[in-house]
């Protein structure tokens, strides 16, 4: 199973540096996992720099996988993660997300360069 975070989402809508190396996450939709965060930070960043229909769009589009919500047991193993590893809270959640359900993490936030279970591509500029 994989769960992209969302800055692999945005690098693959807006066919950046990097979204070739997500393309393979992202498209074996079988095996992706979706975080509720995901879904708010996409939406979001999409319709602040963008538009609310590319952030709806967007969105569709992440929803063909299988949408995990933040309940009680990600909730909890999210603040143990971000204790141990200093993490904020959503970058915790959506970890915690993928660990409990025996996912790879794909991002490029090196918040989480070096944590087990995640595939870091280190960001490229354009």
């Amino acid at each position: 199973m994989n769960l992209v975070d969302s800055s692999g989402w945005l690098e693959y809508f807006a066919d950046g540096p990097n979204a070739d190396a997500f393309a393979p996450a992202i498209e074996d939709v079988e095996r992706l996992l979706i975080s509720t965060v995901n879904l708010y930070e996409v939406y979001k960043w999409l319709a602040l720099r963008h538009s609310e229909a590319a952030a709806r769009q967007a969105v569709m589009t992440m929803q063909q996988a299988r949408v995990i919500p933040v309940d009680a047991r990600v909730a909890l193993e999210a603040a143990r993660l971000s204790i141990q590893h200093r993490l904020p809270m959503a970058d915790s959640l959506i970890w915690a997300t993928a660990r409990l359900h025996d996912a790879v993490l794909w991002t490029q936030d090196a918040d989480f360069q070096g944590l087990d279970r995640v595939r870091y591509i280190p960001h490229q500029a354009r």
